[in-house]
């Protein structure tokens, strides 16, 4: 059993930045590419950022140059940095494990965490 750990999420002005963290546990971590999803009130989730087991990245276009996701093995954990956040980024933020499939699909993570609010004002 996999367990994920969302913390970071807060209260920012728009323009500024947010570091999530997401410790894992339950599996050998390294072995696992890891992701990054958000769910605003009443829209669907929707794919943020992902990282491989070898470090490749993907992000969705919105958010390309402004968030960067990265990874340490040795500590079990992964990262969103955030920075010039948009009101339209106020989401739960939600940590998950890449089991198959299309890395944009929520159908091919197969662990996800609790979530972590991000609140970004005008």
């Amino acid at each position: 059993q996999v367990q994920l750990v969302e913390s970071g999420g807060g209260l920012v002005q728009a323009g500024g930045s947010l570091r999530l963290f997401c410790v894992a546990s339950g599996r050998t971590f390294s072995n696992y590419g890891m992701g990054w999803f958000r769910q605003a009130p009443g829209k669907e989730r929707e794919f943020v950022a992902t990282i491989s087991s070898g470090g490749s990245t993907l992000y969705r276009e919105s958010v390309k140059g402004r968030f960067t996701v990265s990874r340490d093995n040795a500590k079990n954990t992964v990262y969103l940095q955030m920075n010039s956040l948009k009101p339209e980024d106020t989401a739960v933020y939600y940590c998950v494990t890449w089991s198959r499939g299309s890395y944009v699909n929520t159908e091919a993570y197969n662990y996800w965490g609790q979530g972590t609010q991000v609140t970004v004002s005008s």
